[in-house]
């Protein structure tokens, strides 16, 4: 499995990379000569950094990749729609949150910031109960070895020991912002 997580860490500093644009790869202009006049600054377009699009674009490659590793068999085809449903739901409510809170006053002290954290944790839970409820059917059906290749792209440590918050895993990161 830490081969699997080594692979995916790379794989999204590529991304990352590939995503930069060609301004990360452009050369230094060369010096202007002081007789030269300034050009003018290119005009400024802003566009969003990552879009609900992206966003939907990379649930759906998740789930698709998901699936592939997993290699379903045509029984297990059958237990995947209401796992799907379930985690595309936790991810829309994921980004509802995260709008809300983007939008909402900022807590007024740390009691307030604990509150909001204590609020964000609990309804998270109720969330992934949600998700382990989908998902039994589902997992039951599943050899080991399929099980094995779960956890990484539920965004889980492998190492075991302490508890990992669920805010962690990728089922809930658009809440992060």
């Amino acid at each position: 499995m830490s081969r699997l997580v080594t692979y995916l860490i790379s794989a999204t500093v590529l991304g990352a990379t590939l995503a930069s644009g060609p301004a990360a790869f452009a050369q230094p202009a060369a010096p202007q000569t002081p007789a030269a006049a300034p050009a003018p600054a290119p005009a400024i377009i802003v566009t969003e950094a990552y879009s609900e699009a992206d966003a939907r674009a990379v649930l759906n490659a998740r789930l698709a990749a998901l699936k592939a590793v997993i290699e379903l068999t045509p029984e297990q085809e059958k237990l995947w729609p209401p796992l799907e449903a379930a985690i595309r739901d936790i991810s829309k409510n994921a980004v509802a949150r995260r709008k809300q809170m983007e939008t909402a006053q900022p807590p007024k002290d740390f009691l307030g910031v604990l509150d909001q954290i204590g609020t964000a944790e609990e309804i998270r839970g109720r969330e992934l109960k949600r998700f382990v409820e989908a998902a039994r059917p589902f997992v039951a059906s599943l050899t080991e070895a399929q099980k094995r290749r779960i956890p990484p792209f539920l965004g889980l440590q492998d190492t075991g020991g302490a508890h990992q918050p669920a805010g962690t895993l990728w089922l809930f990161e658009e809440e992060a912002g």
